[in-house]
């Protein structure tokens, strides 16, 4: 890896209150051990949180359809996990809708950083984490899924996603694989 950018997608209070807190926490410590060794080794860590208007006004049809508050601007629940190691240097961008390209800044970032490749981490692996991952793969960005670093509410989505990614769309490693390519052991 010459110039790796991580990206971490959704890690949000609203999406990760429900989750059983083991495997929140293990998606936490291992986000948290990879954005560490990428900041250690001077590249950077983006984080990318999705957020509504109150009235909706910007959410999916089926939010405003059903009248689903989720992820609201001014609420805890758009923000990132506290417990989540985000630097004040790094990036944070706020998403719309699945992808983290769509309508977002995301591209006039990359081009400045020229990543090889876009690490991709956070929930969910069928949603967001595959639009996304695809969005960079149509960019011609190397992508790589940080395997210990990505999950889903829907374990058999996110299983079949990961399957259908890996070695197509994206590569999948390990934290320690991706830390091994930086040289850095955490």
């Amino acid at each position: 890896m010459q110039k790796p950018v991580l990206i971490v997608i959704d890690m949000l209070n609203d999406f990760l209150d429900p989750w059983d807190s083991k495997r929140k926490g293990q998606l936490v410590d291992s986000i948290n051990e990879l954005a560490i060794a990428l900041r250690k080794a001077s590249h950077p860590v983006v984080w990318v949180r999705q957020e509504f208007e109150p009235d909706l006004s910007d959410a999916f049809a089926e939010m405003r359809a059903k009248d689903i508050h989720v992820t609201i601007k001014g609420t805890l629940g758009c923000q990132i996990l506290p417990e989540l190691a985000v630097d004040p240097a790094d990036l944070v961008i706020v998403k719309k809708r699945y992808s983290a390209f769509f309508g977002t800044d995301l591209d006039s970032i990359l081009e400045q950083f020229r990543p090889d490749p876009l690490i991709v981490a956070g929930i969910n692996t069928h949603a967001c984490i595959r639009t996304t991952a695809i969005d960079a793969y149509q960019r011609d960005w190397p992508v790589v899924l940080a395997q210990d670093c990505i999950d889903s509410y829907d374990r058999p989505h996110h299983e079949m996603t990961v399957r259908y990614l890996k070695d197509k769309i994206a590569l999948v490693l390990t934290n320690r694989e991706i830390m091994s390519s930086l040289g850095s052991d955490g």
